[in-house]
């Protein structure tokens, strides 16, 4: 497969989120002006401009968390000018997506004590706790899908399934 191709399949195939406070995707592309505050104020680099590539969503703000996650600092939605990215959200209330843990694969399932996603999670305790077996369990009404935890995995094939709420 030529490396254009190779790159263009791991853009449709890989995961891709909104930052912080985005409004669902519809109403997110039509408010965004594209004009990369987020971009600039993100301390961590977690988000991008969508490229070319990516079609419909070109120049519109993406954080890749296989990449670098978003970490939820919070700095990126008071910036934004349009309603894109709601300012006045809290960390605890961003709705980026839903992560899952892969019990075939994940180290804790499988008699190796990891505690790897658990001490990376910015909503440790809340959206990643550990069981009493020291096992990961992800609370779905606390999961913001930030991403960390799949960027932290230490997996080859990564044990965090990530849904994002991108359409």
């Amino acid at each position: 497969m030529s490396s254009f191709l190779s790159k263009l399949f791991e853009r449709l195939t890989g995961t891709q989120l909104r930052p912080p406070g985005a409004l669902v995707e519809e109403r997110f592309k039509a408010a965004c002006i594209k004009c990369g505050r987020c971009v600039q104020v993100c301390p961590y680099q977690s988000i991008n401009l969508a490229s070319p590539m990516d079609g419909t969503l070109a120049g519109t703000p993406v954080i890749d968390p296989l990449k670098m996650p978003c970490y939820l600092c919070m700095k990126c939605p008071p910036v934004c000018p349009t309603p894109a990215l709601h300012g006045k959200v809290k960390k605890e209330e961003v709705k980026m997506g839903m992560a899952k843990v892969i019990e075939k694969t994940c180290l804790g399932f499988n008699g190796i004590v990891c505690r790897v996603c658990y001490g990376a999670c910015p909503l440790k305790g809340k959206a990643v706790d550990l069981n009493d077996e020291l096992q990961p369990v992800i609370y779905k009404d606390h999961c913001v899908g930030c991403g960390v935890c799949l960027y932290v995995c230490p997996t080859e094939t990564k044990s965090i399934d990530l849904e994002s709420y991108m359409e």
